[in-house]
């Protein structure tokens, strides 16, 4: 049966088949359109960025070649350096010096090298690392025991950078340097600060990142030189300084620094030995098994034969001095003279001219910090460091110096005080426990300082006596010749040789025939006072004009170019020889109780020091009868006298403190074992010489006219004013305190719990002086002489001090440190002080002598 379809179904029937038929066409031409669109509206992919190069980051910047290439942007003057891929890994030695400092600060003086060390280069991922290496250890690499060289033992990662560019077809690493050089990155500046620092005493606020900036860059093929100039700020300064500081809230200090190439030399190392002195850089065997396992490397320049086999010849490359500009033209000579002086030592070693001596041109494109250069500078500061310095920096690795200079303050050759020394007068006068020598640098030198007094005192005694312009200039002549010889002798190696001058005796230096051309000591190394003679007729050389027996020997040492160990004993076996004898600060008595034998002492003079030193005591005193009628002159003020004053006195002191030593005192002798003419090791002073070291300061220090001055001298030790510097004190001469501290300065020594110690344990071994009989002698030398009548004002201050210091020995915060049998002699003292202080004398000796009884009244009831 067929079925007819209504027309209405079938139209939409029809309309069904024609949509399933059209829709994918249509959907298919849709696609195609949207696609169409789709290219037409869609930007292409944008490629990958071009990765800067290092061209980009330095199109603004200036280029410097040298060691390290450098960038400084010319807007900002940021800096950025080069590092290429040969430098990663390798050796480099970073040094530094001070360019222009303030005193104020600490020793941040022109001219202070602050040391050298040795540094790699490091990458690390996508840093570079600046570390320095520790150099005080060796390792014998044929032992295993090498392997492990770097177990418990710290590098330093001073900078860690980011690679800011890499150029791989030329090997090269880009970074920003700021934070290596305008931070304390490479080495500090500012100093630390002390315990006990008062929160009034000047100091350096921090670091200023925004005013810190680089003043000069030089660079070179083998270094790399910069000067930055470090800015200190502190708004809220309590102390702003003194007059060189122009603004204690912004303080400059100026710093070289200078990246050098490890030297690519066939220098050979030569190892320190005990018996001459010479700077060095101490390393440790770490594979040896011997008791001494030091292979501690001697400071030396590296000097070559240009002939090897003949016994002279003149070096490869000598050491050439520069004479800076600056030298006064009448002193150019006389320093030329000084520093060729050495050549004579150098020719007992094998070299001919081996200093030599140019002078810097005004018109010279190189100025003093060029370490390229070794300069004798000058300078004339506000508050001087020092008369002569004479640093030496080296590459740690094998003891090889670099590069010297020798700084030379103007003011050594005047007569002119320092401020304080003027205006303190003597009662704040340096002594030998407070003085100007760093005991933490044993590479910091005072000579020129401690010579400054010698020279004002020898200029005095000559003034007074009537010497002639010629003698008052040879003076000056012979002091510049021993300052200069001293610190050249300091850039080539040498340390200070403090017993030096036990040399001559006083007689031979009161013999002008004797002395004349020589050196007055064995060596220009020590720190011996001026020869100035107590008999006036008999006044010949006052200071060195040549090297001593000892700088030739210690020459000869260090350069010889020694065929075998067994000729270089050969030299060292001599050192039992009187004229080669030795002893450098690490033994020095200059400090109260700090070692033990007497001749190893700063200011001393011939091998009969106690004797040199009352001499120069008694020739002070009668200068001081007639200094008003000599040093006070019409129409000026009374400063000169005041200046003299304070001289004579403090020569007596100096004098005083010398003497002192001998008593406790033990004579050393570094001789090797076996060696010909040594002797045994220790051996106290003799009991003779330690009685009459006493005896002397009996005499001269606290007996009850030990300081007698004429009277009318006191009311004419006025100052001169100046504005309103006496608003710092009142102006009169503190008479007394002098005094006092003069007799402190004995009593430091005396009484410190090393000599105690050592006057006790040196009777087990020869010491005669015994402890009992010592500190008897003492309290006699203060009390017996006035105890029972009239005791003056100065005797008062004596023995108060006196048996306060008792008292501290027996309940004092350092009373631990004292031994028993000095607690029991102490006690014993004070029982005796007080059984003899009674009730005689006038009203003030009266009262003085109730006071010592409540003090040890007291003091016993404590104990108890």
């Amino acid at each position: 049966m067929k079925i007819k379809l209504q027309k209405p179904i079938k139209t939409l029937l029809a309309a069904f088949v024609l949509v399933a038929i059209l829709l994918p066409l249509n959907v298919s031409a849709q696609k195609k359109k949207k696609k169409k669109n789709q290219a037409k509206t869609e930007a292409p992919k944008p490629k990958a960025p071009r990765k800067k190069g290092i061209a980009d980051f330095v199109k603004r910047s200036k280029k410097m070649e040298g060691l390290f290439t450098i960038y400084q942007d010319t807007v900002n003057g940021s800096l950025q350096m080069l590092i290429s891929e040969e430098q990663l890994g390798k050796e480099f030695i970073h040094f530094s010096q001070i360019a222009d400092g303030v005193m104020d600060a600490g020793r941040i003086n022109r001219g202070s090298y602050r040391g050298s060390k040795v540094f790699k280069v490091k990458k690390y991922f996508d840093k570079i690392e600046f570390v320095f290496q520790n150099t005080s250890f060796y390792f014998d690499p044929t032992n295993p025991i090498s392997k492990s060289e770097s177990a418990n033992i710290s590098e330093g990662i001073m900078a860690s950078l980011k690679i800011e560019a890499h150029d791989e077809k030329r090997g090269l690493y880009l970074i920003k340097a700021d934070e290596l050089f305008l931070k304390e990155t490479l080495a500090s500046v500012k100093p630390a600060s002390r315990p006990g620092t008062s929160p009034m005493a000047f100091k350096l606020g921090n670091l200023d990142k925004n005013k810190t900036k680089v003043n000069a860059i030089k660079n070179y093929p083998e270094n790399t030189n910069l000067k930055i100039e470090y800015v200190y700020s502190n708004p809220y300064a309590l102390n702003r300084g003194s007059s060189a500081v122009s603004d204690g809230r912004n303080v400059s200090i100026k710093v070289f620094h200078s990246l050098i190439a490890m030297p690519d030399n066939d220098y050979e190392p030569r190892f320190d030995d005990p018996r001459v002195g010479y700077f060095t850089t101490q390393v440790d065997d770490q594979t040896s098994t011997k008791t001494i396992a030091y292979r501690d490397l001697v400071h030396r320049w590296n000097l070559v034969k240009k002939d090897p086999n003949a016994a002279i010849s003149e070096p490869v490359k000598p050491i050439v001095w520069w004479m800076e500009n600056s030298t006064p033209h009448e002193w150019r000579a006389t320093i030329k003279e000084a520093v060729l002086q050495w050549n004579k030592a150098f020719e007992k070693a094998g070299f001919k001219n081996a200093m030599v001596v140019k002078q810097q041109p005004d018109d010279a494109e190189w100025d003093a910090g060029d370490i390229r250069y070794n300069v004798l500078r000058w300078t004339s500061s506000p508050k001087p460091p020092f008369g002569g310095y004479g640093p030496s920096f080296v590459n740690p690795r094998t003891g090889e110096i670099l590069g010297a200079d020798i700084m030379l303050e103007y003011v050594h050759f005047t007569n002119r005080v320092f401020y304080d020394k003027v205006y303190e007068l003597a009662s704040e006068h340096k002594t030998f426990e407070n003085n100007t020598h760093d005991e933490h640098n044993h590479n910091y030198c005072s000579f020129g300082d401690a010579m400054h007094d010698d020279i004002m005192f020898a200029n005095a005694v000559a003034s007074a006596t009537g010497a002639s312009d010629l003698e008052m200039e040879r003076i000056k002549k012979e002091s510049m010749m021993a300052l200069i010889m001293h610190e050249v002798g300091h850039t080539l190696g040498l340390n200070h040789n403090m017993k030096a001058s036990q040399l001559f005796s006083p007689e031979q230096l009161a013999t002008p025939e004797f002395i004349e051309g020589k050196c007055l000591t064995a060596s220009v190394m020590d720190y011996a006072t001026l020869n100035i003679t107590k008999d006036r007729s008999k006044q010949g050389q006052y200071d060195d004009v040549a090297v001593g027996p000892y700088d030739v020997w210690a020459i000869q040492f260090g350069y010889t170019p020694f065929k075998n160990e067994a000729e270089k004993n050969l030299l060292l076996n001599r050192s039992t020889e009187p004229e080669l004898i030795f002893g450098n600060d690490a033994d020095d008595m200059r400090s109260p109780g700090k070692a033990i034998d007497p001749r190893v002492n700063t200011n001393d003079q011939s091998n009969d020091a106690i004797q040199y030193a009352i001499d120069r005591i008694e020739l002070s005193d009668d200068l001081l009868k007639t200094a008003k009628e000599k040093f006070v002159k019409d129409g000026q003020s009374y400063e000169e006298l005041r200046r003299v004053y304070g001289l004579l006195s403090g020569q007596r002191g100096g004098a005083a403190n010398i003497i002192s030593r001998y008593i406790g005192g033990v004579y050393v002798d570094r001789a090797m074992a076996g060696q010909q003419g040594a002797t045994q090791p220790y051996t106290p002073v003799s009991l003779a010489d330690q009685k009459r070291a006493m005896t002397a300061l009996k005499k001269y220090v606290f007996a009850p006219n030990a300081f007698n001055t004429p009277n009318d001298l006191f009311n004419y030790l006025a100052m001169q004013r100046r504005g309103f510097d006496f608003m710092r004190g009142p102006e009169d001469p503190k008479i007394h305190s002098q005094v006092l501290s003069y007799q402190k300065n004995v009593l430091n020594h005396l009484l410190h719990p090393n000599t105690l110690q050592r006057i006790t344990d040196s009777e087990l071994y020869g010491n005669q002086y015994s402890l009992s009989t010592f500190m008897t002698d003492l309290n006699d030398a203060i009390f017996k002489a006035d105890i029972y009548s009239n005791v003056n004002s100065f005797r008062q201050n004596l023995q108060i001090e006196y048996t306060s210091r008792l008292i501290s020995m027996l309940t004092g915060k350092q009373s631990s440190k004292f031994t028993s049998a000095s607690k029991s002699m102490a006690l014993y003292n004070l029982k005796r002080i007080r059984a003899m202080a009674n009730t005689s004398g006038n009203t003030a000796s009266r009262a003085h002598k109730q006071h010592l009884r409540t003090l040890i009244d007291n003091a016993l009831k404590e104990i108890k």
